[in-house]
């Protein structure tokens, strides 16, 4: 079977991580806890979770001329990205995130855009070609959102579906919504959209009725470990996650889209394309930082075959 071709538009970012007892709060100092670096960023973490996942996958991303910027790149092309639309940008550093990670495997996360701010239209416009080729267009709001516009609109004329993680929570338009096809976004994020605070099934399946009334196709809130809802014009449906321990959540919801951006490439069944993400993205909580959890083929597909929900 061909790799189905997935194109992301976004963020890409280097991690700097420091595991502690818990998060610190506000003015409190907390000593101790190892620290690490890591590949990141939400378009760069999807786009890995998209190829290791079994994609044929293309990425449009602003990186600075430097030492993070030329790792990022690297990386890339390991992992077997097409990178011809990732741009070096002179004006601007390379994106950074400043992570806390607790022992229960919760995160605070404070994110430097740097170059990420710079991916503009003009960079969507040039890889029209890939954009209008994608089985799926996967995005995030990590960089600016007439960028993201732009990308809807280009995909929407190809009609190529357009996947949507809402992350980080902003106010979005109409106009965007109604060109995309899948709507993923966290608790969280939904309750910033809609105001519904999503506390449970029914909640969750209005706060998808919400957003679905304002012209997005299908919603798939993700849960953590509870699963993910499904909310279409006939299907109201929660599938289940995965029991695993967790030691770091961040890049959780990028493995999950990523993953869920090829099943529906492959033309899998909504609903079976969901539990192939939520498999990769409980394999990616087991695993500390952002693009090293993402996990391969091989594993997802283990996952599912021995214990994923049905």
């Amino acid at each position: 079977m061909a790799r189905p071709k997935i194109t992301v538009i976004g963020s890409s970012n280097t991690d700097m991580i420091i595991k502690l007892e818990r998060i610190p709060r506000p003015g409190e100092t907390i000593l101790g806890g190892e620290f690490v670096t890591a590949a990141g960023g939400k378009g760069a973490n999807q786009a890995v979770a998209a190829a290791r996942a079994g994609g044929d996958v293309t990425f449009v991303a602003h990186v600075g001329q430097d030492m993070f910027g030329e790792q990022a790149i690297a990386g890339f092309v390991k992992d077997g990205i097409h990178v011809e639309y990732v741009t070096r940008d002179s004006a601007a550093p390379s994106g950074v995130a400043l992570i806390f990670v607790a022992k229960d495997g919760q995160n605070s996360i404070a994110v430097a855009g740097g170059a990420n701010g710079r991916l503009c239209p003009e960079d969507v416009k040039r890889a029209e070609r890939a954009i209008a080729g994608a089985g799926a267009v996967l995005m995030q709001l990590e960089t600016p959102l007439e960028t993201v516009q732009a990308a809807a609109e280009l995909a929407a004329r190809a009609e190529a579906p357009v996947i949507l993680n809402p992350a980080p929570a902003r106010v979005l338009p109409d106009q965007l919504l109604k060109l995309v096809s899948i709507l993923t976004p966290n608790a969280i994020e939904a309750e910033s959209l809609t105001g519904i605070a999503v506390t449970d099934e029914a909640s969750a399946a209005q706060a998808a009725d919400k957003l679905r009334a304002r012209g997005v196709e299908t919603v798939i809130l993700t849960l953590g470990a509870r699963g993910a809802f499904v909310a279409t014009a006939s299907t109201r449906q929660l599938v289940p996650g995965l029991p695993v321990k967790a030691v770091d959540t961040t890049a959780a919801g990028d493995v999950f889209n990523g993953a869920l951006a090829v099943a529906l490439g492959e033309d899998r069944p909504l609903l079976e394309a969901v539990r192939f993400a939520n498999a990769a993205a409980a394999i990616s909580v087991t695993r500390l930082g952002a693009q090293p959890s993402a996990p391969r083929r091989k594993e997802i597909e283990a996952l599912c075959a021995g214990k994923c929900p049905t």
